[in-house]
């Protein structure tokens, strides 16, 4: 039997070992960790709310008014107002029917894609796609079918293939909104097109897109005007919107639906009312005028990054990727940034694809201009030879 010590011997060798290393401060734009002050450049808190006044005084006041837990699930006596306010008003704000929050992104996923799917059904995804979808779509005991990135061809051949063996099989195709390791978008309107001409249900995670894109911040689905198209929009609130979560917008039947089948949802203790309380303030905060004052400023921070490096102005998302192969050449430029007082970290397998190892920048609202001018100077070197994606 092979041992605990053999596997980390062999992911050491590999340059896939990795370990927690704590923050000495509160996360922010400057960090503190082993008495070294950085430039952080990792988080997904693309619009600074994480430090946030508001929602601050929002979690403190959400303690006063409903305590520090929920201390049960949801259908037991864990549902308190907050929650049911919460899922109100993203169901407006994502122009559904209706909503239902979960503990974490992750549990959206590996609750609510077995209820959907199950044996004899077909899911299709993106090869991309987060690992919460993959582990969902695994354990949903449907047939898996996997297309290449992006790519609506292979799809929409997939799609008539099912169709033509089974015309009553429920197709699931799910993908991101902006995908988390390489920043790009997807083909949102083709993919509602395509799945709507072969009756099947499109499931999108706007995890990194909610805060970032849309008139209201409410991600891609709005900013193209599709969300009434779209049968599940998942998302979280612990990327742009600076806290934890996550939930579904779906028609009424659906999530009624998951209420009585979604296992992470019947069996996880809710979470906290006052994080509910705080989640309800952030959604308002991105959907007013200082949220769009933040994303315009986000803009603006993206534009000089790339600039600053001599990269086209297309990838408009806050997530920049810079290829580097090897896990030696990636782990090699993140210890070098360190040292420089960058905190950029290395993305290896298996969250991104073997040989593809690279950094990933992630912009926020909050990064002043002198700090990404300066992350940009010491990113130079590596742009001629590593592509920014």
């Amino acid at each position: 039997m092979t041992q605990p010590a053999e596997i980390l011997n062999q992911l050491a060798n590999d340059g896939l070992l990795r370990s927690l290393r704590t923050l000495d401060s509160a996360p922010g734009v400057t960090i503190t960790r082993g008495g070294r002050q950085l430039l952080n450049f990792p988080p997904n808190d693309y619009l600074g709310l994480a430090g946030h006044p508001a929602l601050a005084a929002a979690l403190i006041d959400g303690v006063r008014h409903y305590g520090a837990g929920a201390t049960a699930p949801r259908l037991v006596c864990g549902s308190h107002p907050p929650h049911q306010q919460l899922e109100k008003l993203l169901a407006e704000a994502k122009q559904t029917e209706a909503a239902l929050t979960f503990s974490s992104g992750f549990a959206v996923a590996i609750g609510a894609i077995p209820a959907i799917v199950g044996k004899g059904d077909v899911i299709m995804l993106d090869k991309l796609s987060h690992a919460c979808l993959v582990d969902a779509a695994r354990l949903s005991g449907a047939t898996l079918r996997v297309f290449p990135h992006n790519d609506l061809r292979k799809l929409r051949r997939l799609l008539a293939g099912v169709r033509a063996r089974s015309a009553g099989a429920r197709v699931l195709v799910a993908t991101e909104a902006v995908f988390s390791m390489d920043g790009d978008v997807c083909p949102l309107r083709e993919l509602v097109d395509l799945t709507e001409q072969h009756d099947a249900l499109l499931w999108l995670d706007e995890a990194h897109a909610v805060g970032v894109m849309g008139g209201q911040g409410m991600g891609l689905a709005e900013a193209e005007g599709l969300q009434g198209r779209i049968a599940f929009q998942m998302g979280t609130f612990s990327k742009a919107l600076g806290l934890a979560g996550g939930y579904l917008a779906a028609p009424r039947g659906w999530i009624d639906l998951l209420v009585n089948r979604a296992r992470s949802f019947i069996y996880s203790t809710a979470p906290p009312p006052a994080l509910a309380h705080a989640v309800i303030v952030a959604v308002e905060l991105v959907r007013s005028a200082e949220g769009l004052r933040l994303r315009q400023r986000l803009g603006e921070n993206i534009r000089l990054f790339r600039n600053s490096l001599g990269m086209d102005e297309v990838r408009s998302t806050p997530i920049q990727a810079i290829s580097l192969g090897s896990n030696d050449a990636a782990l090699a430029a993140s210890a070098t940034l360190e040292q420089d007082g960058l905190w950029v970290p290395a993305i290896r397998y298996p969250t991104v694809p073997r040989g593809t190892a690279r950094l990933r920048v992630s912009l926020s609202a909050a990064h002043p201009p002198a700090a990404i001018h300066r992350l940009a100077a010491a990113l130079c070197p590596l742009s001629p030879r590593h592509p920014i994606h």
